[in-house]
C-alpha cells in the first residue's frame, strides 16, 4: 500500500510538471520551427515506477527523433554510419522539443514528442562527417509492380501479385515517396500479357496517363525459383533511371521474406530520390540582396522565405539605412536555383549592378 500511495503521489506531482513543461515548450516551439528540421509524433513508452526519470524518457525521444531525421535526409548507407551517434551530440543539435498526448496506462508512461533539430548545426554536423544530406521533400509516385514467374511464363500484376498486395503495408514516417498503386484493370492486364517479352522496353504511357502522374516506378520482378531479378524504371521530377538488382534465396511466399525485400526496394527508390535533392554544403555561394527598408511586409516575407529554404545555410543583414536593407546570404546551390525558389514564393527579383533587388 505504501508503494502504491507513493507511486500515485509521484504521478500527481509529475502531471503538474508536465503541464508546466507543455506550456513552455509550446511557447517557444513555433518560433524555432521555420529554421529547423521538424520531426513529429515520436511515441515513447516507459515503465513508470520509483526509478522513473524523465531525463531517460527525453533521451529516448531525442534518439528516436534523430534516427527518423537521418532516415529522411540521408541515404541508407550514410544512415548506418550515423546510427550510433552519441546522445550528447544529438542533444547539441536540438533547438526545442514539445511533449503532447501524455498519459499513464497502468504502470506505463506514454507520450508523443515533437523535436526541432537546428538546421544550421545539423548541416554542419553532416558536413564534418563528409555526408551530404538531402532536402526532405515528399513526393507522390505511381507504383506499377509486375511479377513474372519465369518457369510458368505467368504474369501477375494486381491482387494475384504479393508485391501489389503488400507494398504499402511497409510504411513509416521517414519515407519520402508516397506510392499510388493502380486500380485493377482487365484491359491493362491483357495488354501487359500480350507484351510480356518486351516489358522492359515498353514505356507504359497508356497506364501512366490514366492517373495523370509524371512521377512513377515500374517494378518488374522475374521469379526463377528462389532467385529474383528486379528491373526498375524510375522517373522522378523528369529524371529517368534504370536499376537492375538480383536477390538470392528469397521466398516471396513467406511474409517476412517478402516484407524484407520490399523494404530493400523502397530504400533503393528513396536513395534515388534523395540523390536528386542533395544539399551540397561544400557549395557556399554568397549572394547580396537589397530591399527597400520601408517595405516591411516584403522584408517579412523575404525572411520567412529564407528561413524555409533548405539550401540557405545562413543569412544576415550587413547594412541598412532609411533607404534600403542589404542581406548577405550563403546558399548551397546555384544562382539559377536560388532565383527559382525565390520566385516560387511570390517575390520578384532583378539584377541591380552587382546585387539583386527584391521588387
Amino acid at each position: 500500500m505504501y508503494f502504491l500511495n507513493k507511486l500515485n503521489k509521484l504521478k500527481k506531482i509529475y502531471s503538474i510538471v508536465i503541464i508546466f513543461v507543455l506550456f513552455l515548450n509550446t511557447f517557444f516551439f513555433n518560433k524555432l520551427h521555420a529554421n529547423s528540421f521538424h520531426i513529429s509524433d515520436i511515441e515513447i513508452h516507459e515503465e513508470f515506477g520509483l526509478n522513473f526519470h524523465k531525463t531517460k524518457v527525453f533521451e529516448k525521444a531525442f534518439k528516436a527523433g534523430f534516427i527518423q531525421l537521418i532516415s529522411m535526409v540521408t541515404t541508407f548507407e550514410n544512415k548506418q554510419k550515423l546510427e550510433n551517434t552519441k546522445i550528447a551530440t544529438i542533444k547539441s543539435l536540438i533547438d526545442s522539443f514539445e511533449v503532447s498526448d501524455e498519459k499513464f496506462v497502468k504502470d506505463e508512461y506514454i507520450a508523443k514528442f515533437n523535436v526541432n533539430f537546428n538546421k544550421k548545426n545539423t548541416l554542419n554536423f553532416f558536413e564534418k562527417k563528409n555526408i551530404f544530406p538531402s532536402i526532405p521533400n515528399k513526393l507522390d509516385v505511381l507504383m506499377i509492380p509486375i511479377l513474372i514467374n519465369v518457369n510458368e511464363e505467368k504474369l501477375m500484376i494486381f491482387n494475384d501479385n504479393p508485391f501489389y498486395e503488400n507494398w504499402n503495408t511497409v510504411s513509416g514516417n521517414h519515407y519520402l515517396l508516397n506510392y499510388i498503386l493502380p486500380n485493377e484493370d482487365i484491359e491493362d492486364r491483357n495488354f501487359l500479357k500480350s507484351n510480356l517479352e518486351s516489358l522492359e522496353e515498353y514505356n507504359f504511357f497508356e497506364i501512366i496517363n490514366k492517373y495523370e502522374m509524371s512521377n512513377y516506378v515500374i517494378n518488374i520482378i522475374y521469379q526463377n525459383n528462389k532467385i529474383l531479378k528486379v528491373f526498375s524504371k524510375i522517373q522522378l521530377n523528369g529524371n529517368l533511371k534504370i536499376i537492375n538488382q538480383s536477390f538470392k534465396d528469397i521466398n516471396i511466399n513467406k511474409k517476412d521474406s517478402l516484407i524484407q525485400l520490399i523494404k530493400e526496394l523502397k530504400n533503393t527508390y528513396e536513395d534515388s530520390w534523395k540523390n536528386l535533392n542533395i544539399i551540397n554544403t561544400s557549395i557556399k555561394l554568397p549572394i547580396r540582396v537589397l530591399l527597400y527598408s520601408k517595405e516591411n511586409e516584403k522584408i517579412r516575407l523575404f525572411e520567412n522565405t529564407l528561413n524555409n529554404l533548405y539550401l540557405v545555410s545562413n543569412y544576415n543583414i550587413i547594412s541598412f539605412d532609411s533607404n534600403e536593407v542589404v542581406y548577405k546570404i550563403i546558399y548551397n546551390g546555384s544562382p539559377k536555383k536560388f532565383l527559382s525558389e525565390i520566385k516560387k514564393n511570390n517575390l520578384n527579383i532583378e539584377k541591380d549592378n552587382q546585387n539583386w533587388r527584391i521588387k
